[in-house]
C-alpha cells in the first residue's frame, strides 16, 4: 500500500480508500459489508470515508461497528455534514446548529471519541461562509475533529475558505472530495490546480464511474444480476451507461493486459496519476472487489498507458 499526505498536511492515508456510500448500511447486508471493512483494514488500507446522510447515519453505524476492534489510531476515519437528517428546517446545511449537532451524533454512530476528517458535504450558500468555518475551527479546538475539508465545492469556493481561515487564524480545510474519473474530469481545469496552490488534497469519489471503468458491463441489455446497474443505482451512471461508452470500456481491456493489471485498477492508477490526488474512494460489495482495488495502490504503469487510456475515453469523458 501507498500513503499520500493531504495536499500540505501531514496526515497521511492510503492512495485508495474505502467509502460506504449506496452500500454499507443498505444495500449490503451488514456481515458483507462488516467483512469489507475489516478485509480492507487488513489489506492496509488506512482510509475510510462515510456520512451521516448515507441511509440517515446507518452507514456510519455499520463503518463504526466494523472498526471497532482496530486501534484508533491506526486508521483515519472521514465523514460529512450538509444534506438533511430530519424534516426541521435546522435538519440540514451549514449552520453551526447543524454542524455541532450532527457532528455530536456522527460521534455516537461511529462509537469514537474523535472524527480525523470532517467534511462538508456540499456548499451552502444560505449561511455565511465565515459561520461555517469558524463552526469547522471549534471542532478542531475542542478535539472532536482533526482536520475538516470539503465535498464538491468550486475553486473560487476553495479559495474563499482558505482566504478567510488563514485571516482568522483558523483552521483551514485541508481537502476537498470530487467526483474525478476517466469519464468525469471536469476538476481538471480549475478545481486541482486550485487544490495544489491552496496546499490542499483531493479525495476523489467514484473513481470507477459507478462500476463503469471495471470492464464488467458490456450492453445495457445485459448487466450482472448483483451489478449496480440492476439496481436503483442505475440512476446514478448518468449518460455513461451506453453501449457506446461500454464499446469504449471494452477497448480498456487490451492496454491492461499490456500493463499487467485489470480494467478497473488501470482506472484507479489513472486518477492516482495526478499529484493533487491523495486518495481514490472506492466502494466494495464484495470482499473480492475490495482485494482487486486495493492492487492498484502498488501499480507503476508507464504514461503510455495513462495516454491510451485518454485516446479512448476522451471523446466521452466529461469535463
Amino acid at each position: 500500500m501507498q500513503y499520500r499526505q493531504l495536499g500540505q498536511w501531514g496526515v497521511r492515508v492510503s492512495t485508495v480508500g474505502l467509502g460506504s456510500w449506496l452500500t454499507y448500511g443498505g444495500t449490503v447486508g451488514e456481515e458483507t459489508a462488516i467483512a469489507c471493512i475489516r478485509r480492507a483494514y487488513e489489506l492496509d488500507v488506512n482510509f475510510f470515508d462515510t456520512a451521516n446522510a448515507y441511509h440517515r447515519g446507518r452507514a456510519e453505524e455499520v463503518m463504526g461497528e466494523a472498526l471497532e476492534p482496530f486501534d484508533r489510531s491506526s486508521y483515519v476515519l472521514a465523514t460529512k455534514v450538509f444534506f438533511p437528517m430530519g424534516e426541521g428546517p435546522n435538519d440540514h446545511g451549514l449552520s453551526r446548529k447543524h454542524i455541532m449537532e450532527q457532528c455530536e451524533a456522527s460521534l455516537d454512530r461511529l462509537d469514537t471519541d474523535y472524527i480525523d476528517l470532517y467534511q462538508c458535504h456540499r456548499y451552502d450558500d444560505d449561511v455565511p461562509l465565515e459561520e461555517t468555518c469558524r463552526a469547522m475551527d471549534d471542532l478542531v479546538r475542542a478535539g472532536k475533529i482533526l482536520y475538516w475539508g470539503v465535498s464538491e465545492w468550486n475553486a473560487e469556493q476553495l479559495a474563499a475558505a482558505v482566504e478567510l481561515c488563514r485571516e482568522e487564524t483558523w483552521a483551514v480545510p485541508v481537502s476537498n472530495q470530487p467526483q474525478y474519473s476517466a469519464l468525469w474530469r471536469g476538476i481538471e481545469a480549475d478545481v486541482l490546480p486550485e487544490c495544489e496552490e491552496l496546499g490542499m488534497g483531493n479525495v476523489v469519489w467514484s473513481p470507477l464511474a459507478m462500476g463503469i471503468l471495471t470492464g464488467k458491463y458490456v450492453s445495457v441489455d445485459d448487466v450482472p444480476e448483483d451489478s449496480r446497474a440492476a439496481t436503483d443505482g442505475r440512476m446514478f451512471m448518468g449518460n455513461y451507461f451506453t453501449n457506446e461508452v461500454l464499446a469504449a470500456v471494452q477497448e480498456l481491456r487490451v492496454v491492461a493486459e499490456e500493463a499487467g493489471c485489470t480494467v478497473g485498477q488501470l482506472s484507479l492508477a489513472w486518477c492516482l496519476r495526478q499529484p493533487a490526488v491523495s486518495s481514490v474512494i472506492v466502494g466494495a460489495t464484495k470482499v473480492e472487489h475490495v482485494e482487486e482495488n486495493v492492487r492498484a495502490a502498488d501499480l507503476e504503469l508507464d504514461a503510455t498507458a495513462f495516454d491510451a487510456v485518454d485516446n479512448i475515453l476522451g471523446p466521452f469523458a466529461a469535463s
